[in-house]
């Protein structure tokens, strides 16, 4: 009976131990809401950091919402709606040039270039920029990056967007690929998937990449309140840490490991499209390969808002950047 009793008072001891150990691990998890401005395989690394459960490593509960567009993405941040933002770095000088009293702060670059393609209605076996000329061409939204890129690209062929095309920019976001679709434009600038969706259907055929052509920019990253960042350190760094673990992954695997990993956030998409896609964007290099944005890529952001008349102010780099928690991260 005593050796019994031995054992339940053992069996006791180590109960009352763990409970309170697996409540602290419980309070420790921390909850970051993240917006991103939309569903898209060029974030591939975000969702492999999900799925492969790199922020449960570091204590962190991140909720992803979809918010469908930079302006909603922004609002929802500003109004704490979200912690975190995954946008265009262009919306945080937007909201800086406006005389905010708690700037938005870019703190880990996701992608690196632009994510867009030039879709031709036509197959054109020998493509040309200068083929545009005098085109119907369905750009994206005014003051997005897409849009900025795209003039920026253009003007470095030689096009005045303009004068030289019959410009379409005026249809929302959403609506932009079911207008081309439905036979509005020659050509139209979009993005992964439905370029490559269209091309397998043959509704059109890719010509060009935008990030090809646009070298290296600050096109998605996180962002976050100085506030926030400033109570909340910690996470940041473990935030931060976790993406550079699935940066680090993506790198280092094959485009048909990723759409394995990625597949269950775009159940829509063929298994072999997003695999098409994240081999395109991984071969020209748009996924960055760490989270920090260095001075070079945020002045080429300025040029390109500079020369699209968007660039409200010049903002210095270490004014809405902050790149010490990634270079802690790399290190």
């Amino acid at each position: 009976m005593k050796k019994w009793a031995k054992i339940s008072f053992s069996l006791l001891l180590i109960a009352i131990l763990i409970i309170p150990l697996a409540a602290c691990n419980q309070e420790k998890t921390t909850k970051i809401r993240v917006a991103e401005v939309t569903r898209s395989i060029f974030y591939a690394p975000q969702y492999v950091a999900l799925e492969k459960g790199f922020f449960e490593e570091e204590g962190l509960d991140v909720e992803v919402t979809t918010t469908w567009g930079g302006d909603k993405t922004m609002t929802a941040l500003l109004s704490d709606g979200a912690d975190v933002a995954l946008v265009g770095s262009e919306t945080s000088i937007y909201v800086y040039a406006q005389g905010s009293d708690d700037p938005v702060i870019n703190f880990a670059q996701l992608t690196q270039t632009d994510g867009t393609f030039l879709v031709s209605r036509e197959k054109i076996d020998n493509f040309t920029w200068d083929q545009l000329i005098n085109s119907t061409f369905l750009g994206q939204r005014k003051g997005g990056m897409p849009q900025m890129v795209g003039e920026f690209v253009l003007k470095n062929q030689g096009i005045d967007p303009q004068n030289d095309l019959n410009l379409i920019q005026n249809i929302d976001f959403a609506n932009i690929a079911s207008a081309f679709a439905s036979g509005t434009g020659d050509f139209v600038q979009l993005f992964e998937p439905t370029a490559s969706i269209f091309e397998k259907e043959g509704k059109g055929h890719i010509v060009a990449s935008f990030g090809k052509e646009s070298g290296y920019v600050p096109y998605t990253t996180f962002m976050s309140k100085t506030s926030y960042m400033e109570e909340n350190k910690e996470s940041v760094e473990k935030f931060t840490r976790a993406l550079y673990k699935a940066q680090k992954w993506v790198e280092k695997h094959s485009a048909k490991e990723i759409a394995e990993v990625i597949q269950p956030f775009f159940e829509d998409t063929e298994f072999e499209i997003i695999e098409t896609v994240v081999d395109r964007y991984k071969t020209q290099g748009s996924y960055a390969t760490d989270p920090i944005l260095d001075e070079e890529e945020w002045n080429n952001l300025q040029t390109i808002m500079d020369e699209a008349g968007e660039l409200p102010k010049v903002v210095d780099h270490k004014t809405l950047v902050n790149t010490d928690i990634a270079e802690k991260v790399k290190k």
